[in-house]
């Protein structure tokens, strides 16, 4: 009795330094640098593989051998970590994930990124973080929508503009091929990180993350197949390349999905507007991509921040956390 007493109040522990700022910057600041380092990846991997910018069923191709590598990743990582294979279990909730967080979200987003400049693409995906803290509010009631929130979001939106717009890539033209699928992408981003943290009261998210990874993973890489798609390179250095941008998911979704459990979902999602920005930044230093560098940058960096702090200052510190 004493023993079981005791292991609850070290879960309990666990748990709660789950959601103490500093590790919720530290952890999700990690994940926003793996996904940053996403966007010159996939540049380097294009060339690696040979696709082509409009070869739109071969970027699928490659997004899905990406993501199912991505799911076996977490399942044979956190098997050997628990000494037993983590089995497959609520298969309908690891369907609705791999439809929202991996298909619905990657599928429109290849297609549109081929029909829209990549400034547009950015700042409709940097919408996301509004929509999400708007349906996981007012969709599925998960936390109160507030004022600082939404100002908080705002600021880091402005950001997001700021680092995309050098007045080229932009104009106000509109099409459901191009900008339309880019919208559905972000929203179903949107919806996936509240169905996470509805889903993690009673389900292992770890388990959820590897296995929608994988099945959706691989739908997309047999779609993208179909379609016509091909990957032309066997060197070792492009496998090495899609092996590590694998790691990006598996690592950077599994973290996000613990902290999606244990914090709101406006907490945690408002530091996705530090993505373009580790992406501006790592672009430059992997590929030498400096024509966003400069002031626009800083002031991108500053709003975000500014963005993130107004977001979480509207709840107390209570304990060495914010609850």
């Amino acid at each position: 009795m004493h023993q079981n007493w005791w292991c609850r109040k070290e879960e309990s522990v666990s748990k709660n330094k789950l959601s103490w700022t500093p590790v919720v910057i530290l952890l999700a600041g990690f994940c926003c640098l793996l996904w940053g380092s996403a966007f010159p990846c996939i540049k380097i991997g294009y060339r690696l593989f040979q696709i082509e910018s409009g070869e739109t069923a071969s970027q699928i191709l490659f997004a899905g051998i990406r993501f199912a590598l991505a799911g076996l990743m977490v399942i044979i990582t956190f098997s050997l970590i628990q000494r037993k294979f983590i089995r497959p279990s609520r298969p309908a909730r690891i369907a609705t994930l791999s439809l929202f967080q991996t298909i619905l979200q990657y599928v429109p987003f290849y297609i549109g990124l081929a029909h829209t400049t990549g400034v547009k693409s950015s700042i409709i995906t940097g919408s996301a973080v509004f929509i999400t803290i708007l349906i996981s509010c007012l969709v599925f009631g998960q936390e109160k929508l507030t004022a600082k929130k939404m100002f908080g979001t705002l600021l880091g939106f402005v950001g997001i503009i700021i680092v995309n717009t050098s007045g080229k890539g932009m104009d106000f033209n509109v099409s459901f091929l191009g900008e339309g699928m880019i919208l559905i992408s972000a929203v179903s981003s949107a919806f996936s990180a509240a169905y996470i943290k509805k889903f993690s009261k009673d389900t292992d998210v770890v388990m959820l993350s590897g296995y929608q990874f994988f099945c959706g993973g691989v739908v997309m890489a047999a779609l993208g197949y179909l379609m016509g798609g091909r990957l032309q390179s066997i060197s070792y250095s492009a496998w090495i390349l899609i092996l590590y941008m694998g790691f990006i998911s598996a690592a950077a979704y599994t973290i996000w999905s613990i902290l999606l459990k244990h914090n709101n979902v406006s907490k945690v999602s408002v530091y996705k507007f530090m993505n373009p920005i580790f992406g501006v930044l790592l672009s430059y230093i992997l590929l030498r991509e400096d024509s966003q560098m400069g002031w626009q940058t800083l002031i991108a960096l500053l709003l975000v921040c500014a963005g993130i702090y107004v977001v979480n200052r509207q709840e107390k510190f209570r304990g060495g956390k914010i609850s």
